[in-house]
């Protein structure tokens, strides 16, 4: 017979966060929401006051030398979770401004004790705190003991079977304060700002009963209130193929459908690396529309150049017919998290089997300054969870074509993919012809060929393989020579 007590988990309404406690939010915990003035503290008190809110659990919002009710309530009423018939019915404001100004703790904690007893909350916020702590340490009051005060207010919150938040301000986790110890549960938020972008972070420093997710997780406040982006949860029971034979996703390019030994292994993950106007978008576009014409619908997220009709017509249909979900998001302190949530919201939306991402060079860009130096290790996460999510991702990586230096990745994550395409040019005659070879393809046999191609307005075009350099070069022109040469005329 198990004698365990099962701690019944709140969910918050704040996208993320539930995840990044470990479940929700355990009934009857006494909590601390701290940082810095500006980082979302009261905000985040709101958005999950009015998520958890009823008429059966309702909600008591104290506040004290921050801002009053009248204030506090003309600003949060800009976020959608706003609910003003909820106000005086699931959610009652209680001002303690005179309380604390008296500076005498038992006063405060009278008032708290009075207001709970009349109106019987399963919700308590105290905002902010940290000011009856700051109020009663001016006072030259010898009966305020503060560990007392807050093991007090604890004990007879979690006597009243009340979920309990005291919001305040804390620069720092050093700060010596008993609240630390009493809490059984710690949110930190963080904000910092460089360059242009401000970037906030959360961290669950403590969360009593449940494993919470370790690090800091990257938050947004938008008109919907917060959004929090945890580490993305890997399902393990969705691996890159290993059985054969191996199903595999047609390119839309019949001849690089045989250089990759039939077609792309469904579920991997493909580089395609070359230099600027190599056809790489043009290639990933093509990807995108076979699998639109198989009946599989893709997601794409672009960092460069939005696609338009005038340049990529096919793309630009398909994102407005819905068969391409396009995430384009132009925010200055965008983090890996934060776009790998999007794209899973997008692929779970639309069911997508086809991810794009365009490109890899664009996206370091994006993202804030700090995120910047993790590159390398955030990316191994995103196609890891993509990957994991079941879908097959195909990336583009510019690189710098150096003619005689043949590499596969400005990054040093060549390693991460599953298959790599190199595109590049060749100097020839005083020409610039574009070639392309399959370098890579886990557990599948490929082809090492070089070919040529060109682009036209019927897409990519392969052509054969570049078996006889001297054709190429000046000497006595071969067959393969001349048809190469006839592309590249083509191509201009």
């Amino acid at each position: 017979m198990s004698t365990k007590v099962t701690i019944n988990r709140l969910a918050t309404g704040v996208p993320g966060l539930d995840e990044a406690l470990g479940g929700g939010l355990p009934e009857f915990s006494f909590n601390l929401i701290a940082g810095p003035p500006g980082c979302g503290k009261t905000t985040l008190a709101h958005q999950m006051m009015f998520a958890l809110a009823t008429p059966e659990r309702p909600a008591l919002f104290f506040t004290v030398l921050g801002e009053p009710p009248l204030k506090m309530l003309r600003y949060q009423q800009q976020f959608d979770f706003f609910d003003n018939e909820a106000i005086n019915q699931s959610i009652r404001y209680i001002n303690l401004a005179d309380d604390t100004l008296a500076g005498d703790l038992d006063e405060v904690l009278r008032r708290i004790v009075s207001e709970v007893e009349a109106y019987s909350p399963s919700l308590v916020f105290v905002d902010s705190f940290r000011s009856v702590v700051l109020a009663s340490q001016t006072q030259d009051n010898p009966n305020n003991n503060l560990p007392q005060f807050i093991q007090q207010l604890g004990m007879l919150m979690t006597t009243w079977q009340a979920t309990t938040f005291l919001i305040g301000e804390y620069f720092t986790e050093t700060d010596t304060n008993p609240i630390f110890t009493v809490a059984d549960g710690l949110i930190w938020l963080r904000q910092s700002i460089e360059r242009n972008s401000m970037v906030r972070k959360m961290e669950i420093m403590k969360m009593r009963g449940q494993p919470t997710l370790p690090g800091l997780h990257t938050f947004r406040i938008a008109t919907s209130g917060i959004k929090v982006f945890p580490p993305a949860a890997i399902n393990r029971s969705v691996e890159a193929p290993s059985t054969f034979p191996i199903t595999r996703l047609k390119m839309g390019v019949p001849v690089l459908d045989e250089m990759l030994g039939g077609g792309l292994p469904r579920g991997y993950s493909l580089l395609v690396a070359g230099p600027s106007g190599s056809g790489k978008s043009i290639l990933a576009a093509t990807f995108l529309a076979e699998g639109a014409r198989n009946g599989e619908t893709g997601v794409i997220a672009v960092f460069e150049q939005r696609p338009n009709h005038s340049q990529n017509p096919k793309l630009a249909e398909l994102i407005k017919s819905g068969q391409v979900s396009l995430v384009d998001s132009r925010a200055p302190d965008l983090s890996i998290d934060e776009i790998v949530h999007l794209l899973l919201g997008e692929i779970g939306r639309l069911k997508a089997t086809r991810v794009v991402i365009d490109s890899l060079s664009g996206f370091e860009l994006a993202l804030a300054p700090t995120f910047r130096a993790d590159f390398r290790e955030s990316l191994s996460r995103m196609v890891t969870a993509l990957t994991a999510a079941g879908v097959s991702v195909l990336m583009t990586s510019e690189l710098e074509d150096r003619y005689t230096d043949l590499r596969f990745s400005p990054y040093g994550t060549a390693f991460l993919t599953d298959a790599i395409i190199v595109q590049r040019y060749i100097e020839v005659q005083s020409r610039l012809l574009r070639i392309m070879a399959v370098v890579k393809v886990r557990a599948s046999a490929h082809s090492d060929e070089l070919r040529q191609y060109y682009i036209d307005d019927n897409g990519l075009q392969i052509g054969e393989m570049l078996a006889d350099q001297e054709g190429l070069l000046g000497g006595r022109p071969t067959k393969q020579g001349a048809e190469a040469k006839h592309m590249g005329d083509k191509n201009d």
